[in-house]
């Protein structure tokens, strides 16, 4: 069974890597899925941690619903409420970094420790306001107007380019290498040297699970880029922000604006890109969370 029906009646789709002493749930980026947590569960078993991921609103079999960070943060609570996990550790992956801090904040008495990873601050609370350092004009005029618009305009105005996007990879196709090939392109070195290694067949898997729904991703970027509905400062459990100084997708000063705003935190810097700032460090991860 891989899901649960939340309190409202929703499914949430999920991934539990078994029992272990502590319990971690993991936020996952963006367009992605709670698979983004498999190369953990080695890691996860070796330090007895229990690694728990539930797909967001509208990625893979969880239903879509009008999410935010506290929502989300909610329906966490409420998977391990079934899970019958009280306090838990929270580990956010790019995206998902503002969802797991939403859980320190929303639910202090149950978050433990928390780490975010390649993760963005409060976009437009950055100077300059975007999130990476490489962003021309119009990308810049695009980012600040999802940063000031409504969020079901923000939905309207990503959706078509989005789905040309998932037309191109095209995620029906059968062909496990080809679909690969296309969900990995365009990543930085170091990033592209991780994937290479890993079987194409996974791969595939994790793309037609986080572009089965389109609702996922579409939620999360009409959502990411504008202010949060918490102040870091609410966030008050010990945290650790993960960053690698050849991430080009996320600028070092949304780790630094985090460090210097989060009450109790530790910035821990990495000679990684974006996603092998994860993938290469699981058992570092691990241990801070315990």
């Amino acid at each position: 069974m891989s899901t649960l029906e939340l309190p409202d009646g929703r499914q949430a789709q999920y991934w539990d890597s078994g029992v272990g002493a502590t319990t971690v749930f993991f936020l996952h980026g963006c367009p992605d899925t709670r698979r983004a947590a498999f190369p953990g569960a080695a890691a996860a078993r070796e330090y007895g941690v229990r690694l728990v991921a539930v797909n967001r609103p509208g990625y893979g079999r969880s239903d879509a619903a009008a999410s935010d960070h506290l929502s989300v943060a909610d329906d966490v609570a409420a998977v391990a409420d079934q899970l019958g996990i009280d306090r838990y550790a929270v580990l956010g992956m790019s995206i998902g970094g503002p969802y797991a801090l939403a859980c320190a904040a929303r639910h202090p008495d149950r978050v433990t420790r928390a780490a975010v990873v390649a993760s963005p601050a409060s976009v437009p609370e950055l100077d300059p306001p975007y999130h990476r350092d490489d962003l021309g004009p119009d990308q810049q005029e695009f980012f600040t107007g999802l940063a000031q618009a409504e969020v079901e305009e923000s939905v309207e105005r990503i959706r078509p380019d989005f789905a040309q996007y998932v037309a191109r990879l095209d995620p029906a196709d059968p062909d496990d290498e080809a679909l690969a090939a296309r969900w990995t392109t365009g990543h930085p070195p170091l990033d592209a040297e991780w994937f290479a290694l890993q079987p194409a067949s996974e791969l595939a898997a994790a793309a037609r699970e986080a572009l089965a729904n389109q609702d996922g991703y579409l939620r999360d970027a009409a959502i990411s880029f504008r202010t949060w509905d918490f102040r870091p400062e609410d966030v008050t459990c010990p945290t650790t922000v993960w960053h690698g100084m050849a991430d080009p997708q996320v600028s070092i000063r949304n780790a630094r604006w985090l460090a210097e705003r989060l009450p109790n935190a530790e910035l821990e810097l990495r000679s990684t890109a974006h996603l092998t700032t994860l993938h290469n460090h699981w058992p570092e991860l691990l241990t801070a969370l315990r």
